[in-house]
């Protein structure tokens, strides 16, 4: 059992010191969701704002931050499939650890990534005039970390059916992106056609999102104008969700890797 922890936390260690050596990943990380909250949602604020009865640019912030967290574990645990491709998968992929040590080391150490990335985001939230209180940011915290473990959860299900780092570049946005639409980052979903809500129901990042917007809002006059669903309902069916991805994408990436 020690063995395994210590493999974990190697692993995840390796993935947050590659972070912190790779700067251009860093500002490029900061630059898009700057780009969607400040111009887009300034530019939405200005059009729309008095119309919908809420700030677009604290609701296009809370969409941003946890559509950020889950998106970035998602891709961090993909990763995997470069690492079996280069010389790193010589010493992990043969190494007498746990393949379930594996994903769970991925899983944490993109956990933290996401998370540094986080802070920058909300620093920024902070520099134009995002209301965050101390309080607030306290109950903010543990929704971002079930953002972080729910992306790492759906990252595992999607690695499980890829079989190269060509396939993944391919095949990774068009999983994401559309859920950036059905998830409501940057736009209300409240009222949608009937075939559209049942895609956004199914959307896992719709319930990041909807999660973080229900601990934000609690309590202000705006609240049900922009949360879709109480936050138990939303842990809830993160927790099933959660469970589910893991437990079916582990057993198929330990299974594949076998029969390597």
């Amino acid at each position: 059992m020690t063995h395994e922890i210590n493999a974990i936390l190697a692993i995840a260690l390796r993935d947050f010191t590659k972070l912190l050596r790779d700067r251009p990943r860093l500002v490029i990380s900061f630059i898009f969701p700057i780009l969607f909250i400040g111009a887009l949602g300034g530019s939405l604020q200005a059009g729309f704002g008095e119309a919908v009865g809420y700030n677009m640019i604290t609701f296009i912030f809370t969409g941003v931050l946890a559509q950020n967290l889950f998106q970035s574990t998602a891709s961090g645990v993909i990763s995997l499939i470069e690492d079996r491709e280069n010389d790193f998968s010589q010493e992990i992929f043969v190494s007498p650890i746990s393949r379930y040590s594996i994903i769970f080391g991925k899983i944490l150490g993109e956990t933290l990534v996401s998370l540094v990335l986080g802070v920058g985001i909300i620093a920024f939230g902070f520099i134009i005039g995002i209301p965050i209180t101390a309080s607030l940011l306290i109950t903010m915290i543990p929704a971002g970390i079930i953002a972080c473990l729910f992306g790492g959860a759906f990252g595992v299900i999607v690695l499980a059916n890829l079989g190269s780092q060509r396939t993944a570049n391919q095949v990774f946005p068009l999983i994401m992106f559309p859920q950036f639409i059905l998830a409501g980052v940057f736009s209300p979903i409240k009222e949608l056609p009937m075939f559209l809500d049942v895609l956004s129901r199914i959307s896992p990042m719709r319930y990041a999102v909807d999660l973080m917007r229900g601990v934000y809002y609690a309590g202000a006059p705006e609240y049900d104008l922009v949360v879709l669903s109480p936050v138990l309902y939303n842990l809830a069916v993160i927790a099933v969700m959660f469970i589910v991805f893991l437990f079916i994408g582990t057993t198929i990436f330990v299974r594949n890797e076998r029969n390597r």
